[in-house]
């Protein structure tokens, strides 16, 4: 399996080490997209993965599937010239979803061309539980409380913690869409971003990112909590995150996958 990963940021090369350094699982990554050149001709030089600047030039270079890695500008820009090259997209940044429209645009491009989105689990668990328990539309409410310090929120810190948000995930991603990430999978899976109730607390006190999701529905109550260790070098991004791409990559070529 040959990858491409679109991004030079903090997951891109933890993918990156992982599978070209470290032989993590099966494949390589041979070509790397981005705008900083200088980050970009570096990684090039240490994982020998071919760094573009041209994104058709990447697209044509030989890739199987691409991770995206970047940011929602990005993923929005070129989600659709991926699926449309005939290649597998691992989409890291969820937010670029957040348009239920687009979203739907996409759906019928992979379709179309019969190609696959997939959704990485990223910092947070119960996504199968979710989709199995709304398969008749038995799901009846889903929420998600998300604890992180202040710093990895991108505010000033503060003695004592606070409720920074309290609504639904369609409003959340759009006031911290570094962060919140999680909510937009979650609605994804289950009632959609307009019904996905979401409260974010800043707490200065919080050694992990903790996400505890509640469900209630035909199936019974769900009442899951994770705390998740954030990446060494960047406090705003799931360790666990960076771990759920590599697994969806593992698990692509599987005989037997375990969940939906």
């Amino acid at each position: 399996m040959k990858i491409g990963i679109i991004g030079t940021g903090n997951i891109a090369q933890y993918v990156l080490e992982s599978i070209n350094a470290n032989k993590r699982i099966e494949g390589e990554v041979t070509s790397i997209f981005g705008r900083n050149q200088e980050v970009g001709l570096r990684l090039e030089s240490q994982y020998k993965a071919k760094f573009y600047t041209d994104f058709e030039e990447f697209l044509n270079s030989p890739i199987d599937i691409v991770v995206e890695a970047a940011t929602i500008g990005v993923a929005i820009n070129y989600m659709e010239e991926v699926l449309k090259s005939n290649r597998e997209l691992i989409l890291s940044s969820i937010g670029a979803f957040k348009d239920v429209e687009f979203l739907k645009e996409m759906k019928d491009v992979a379709r179309a061309f019969g190609q696959h989105i997939y959704l990485p689990s990223g910092a947070i668990g119960g996504l199968d539980l979710l989709q199995s328990a709304n398969a008749l539309g038995g799901l009846k409410e889903v929420s998600i409380t998300t604890r992180k310090s202040y710093e990895s929120l991108g505010l000033d810190r503060k003695p004592v913690e606070e409720c920074i948000f309290d609504g639904v995930a369609l409003d959340a991603i759009e006031k911290f869409p570094k962060n919140i990430n999680v909510a937009l999978l979650l609605s994804i899976a289950g009632l959609g971003a307009d019904q996905t109730k979401v409260r974010v607390i800043a707490d200065p006190k919080i050694k992990r990112n903790t996400h505890t999701i509640e469900a209630i529905g035909d199936f019974g109550k769900m009442n899951l909590t994770i705390e998740n260790e954030p990446m060494p070098n960047n406090p705003k991004t799931s360790y666990l995150a960076a771990l759920s791409i590599l697994a969806t990559l593992q698990n692509r070529d599987k005989a037997i996958t375990v969940g939906s």
